[in-house]
C-alpha cells in the first residue's frame, strides 16, 4: 500500500515547518484558493467523520506553489531574434 495525497501533503506540511496561514498564502501564489477548514479535513485521520480526501489538483496546485515559494518566481524567458 502507497501514500496516499493526504500523506504526502502532511509529510510535506512536517517537514516544512508549515502551518494552515503559510499552506493558504503558498496555494494564493498560483492563484488557488483553499480554506484553512479545508486543510484541517485533509489533516485529520482517516476514520475521523470530517476526514476528505485530498485530491490531485489540490496537491499539485500546492506543490507548484512551494516551488515558488521556496525559490522565488520563475524569471521571464528572453525572446531570441530571429536570424534573417
Amino acid at each position: 500500500m502507497g501514500l496516499t495525497n493526504n500523506d504526502i501533503f502532511k509529510k510535506l506540511r512536517v517537514a516544512h515547518k508549515l502551518r494552515d496561514d503559510d499552506i493558504v498564502k503558498i496555494c494564493a501564489l498560483v492563484d488557488f484558493k483553499v480554506t484553512k477548514s479545508e486543510l484541517g479535513a485533509f489533516f485529520r485521520n482517516e476514520s475521523h467523520p470530517k476526514y476528505m480526501e485530498c485530491g490531485d489538483q489540490i496537491l499539485r496546485n500546492f506543490l507548484n506553489g512551494l516551488i515558488i515559494h521556496l525559490r522565488g518566481p520563475m524569471p521571464k524567458k528572453e525572446s531570441k531574434p530571429n536570424p534573417k
